[in-house]
């Protein structure tokens, strides 16, 4: 299983080139999966019956359809899991972009927007192997336009 994250400030277009990569490797025929960071509380939809049984005290809740299923577990004042330990409960496959997890020591693409004022991480951090911007950056890394998702997936299939 091959990880390459996905970086950079809030609103410089992680998920988007995260959603293009994805559709760009499908496409090639890998089995890709996500781990998405967030900084807020993951509820569920509110009312559901497997939110209900959450707000009871369920320490996990499986909700199954058909079509897909979705484990949710809580912490209960536990500390945050690792990356490695959620990589570890994946399903095998070729690839996992991980969205946010800056500081995790993994290879990745920042998306940067130097309009927005917020600096490079690329020069502080020894495992961005590329920048995706919408303007001019000295990253000391090779730098893509954010919308050239074949270069960028160049980089982490020659990364990989």
């Amino acid at each position: 299983m091959i990880v390459w994250g996905i970086v950079g400030w809030k609103n410089a277009g992680k998920t988007t080139l995260a959603e293009r990569l994805v559709a760009h490797f499908t496409a090639a025929g890998l089995r890709v999966s996500t781990v998405k960071h967030s900084h807020h509380a993951v509820e569920g939809e509110p009312g559901t019956d497997s939110h209900r049984h959450r707000l009871a005290g369920a320490g996990q809740a499986i909700l199954a359809s058909p079509h897909r299923w979705a484990l949710v577990t809580e912490l209960h004042g536990a500390p945050e899991p690792p990356l490695g330990e959620l990589l570890a409960r994946l399903d095998p496959c070729d690839l996992v972009l991980v969205e946010g997890f800056k500081a995790a020591p993994h290879p990745k693409i920042e998306v940067h927007r130097p309009g927005a004022g917020q600096p490079l991480l690329a020069p502080g951090d020894p495992w961005v192997r590329a920048v995706a911007s919408d303007g001019p950056v000295d990253a000391g890394v090779p730098v893509f336009a954010r919308d050239d998702v074949a270069g960028i997936a160049g980089v982490i299939r020659a990364g990989s």
